[in-house]
């Protein structure tokens, strides 16, 4: 079996979410985020390739659309799209200042979003049982916040499906999140088996995006 030179993260690499202005904190995230960053998409690509049956490229979050307020959270991205991931299905581990997030998404610039939308609502109770109790949703990737899987009701589903299929902004994201004092976060290779359980539990969301 291979093993995987994933980086680990610490308390300083949060920090980075502290530091006032855009410039300053841009500068801190290059130079101490985005390097583990990059090096985990390298790293981790070729499992989520051979898991997803094609080509996955990472791609690690830039922010160059930010002029004035700094980023609240970094992340690397795996599509199977050389060129971007925002358009497609994808696969995420990023940072907020609170904790690590590991999670599938179709965010709003997909135009996978009501295909997924209409496939999930046809295969709710498969789904709603093959999703761990502990991960989590959320329908905007721009927030921290997010609902617990086995606190959702058939309702709750029922609601987050309607407003993709008719709320632009409306987006699905689903996974874990690792708090930012979690001993794991300083254990590569628990850290890595940890990624590649979550990718392999959201996997049949990731068929269901197509």
């Amino acid at each position: 079996m291979t093993v995987l030179d994933v980086p680990a993260f610490d308390v300083a690499d949060f920090e980075v979410f502290g530091i006032p202005g855009l410039e300053p904190r841009m500068e801190a995230l290059i130079s101490r985020v985005r390097p583990k960053l990059t090096k985990l998409g390298e790293e981790l690509a070729p499992y989520l390739s051979a898991l997803c049956g094609e080509p996955m490229y990472p791609h690690v979050a830039r922010h160059a659309r930010r002029t004035i307020n700094p980023p609240d959270d970094t992340w690397v991205a795996w599509a199977n799209n050389k060129k971007g991931y925002k358009a497609h299905p994808h696969f995420q581990v990023g940072l907020w200042s609170t904790h690590v997030f590991v999670q599938f998404a179709v965010i709003y610039e997909s135009g996978n979003k009501e295909i997924f939308a209409r496939n999930l609502e046809k295969k709710l109770p498969a789904i709603r049982k093959s999703i761990p109790g502990h991960f989590r949703w959320s329908t905007d990737h721009m927030q921290p916040e997010s609902s617990v899987h086995k606190d959702m009701s058939k309702q709750d589903f029922e609601r987050m499906i309607d407003k993709l299929q008719r709320v632009k902004k409306t987006e699905a994201l689903c996974g874990i999140r690792i708090d930012r004092k979690d001993p794991v976060l300083t254990d590569p290779a628990l850290l890595t088996d940890i990624i590649k359980d979550t990718f392999d539990r959201v996997m049949p969301l990731y068929r269901i995006a197509f």
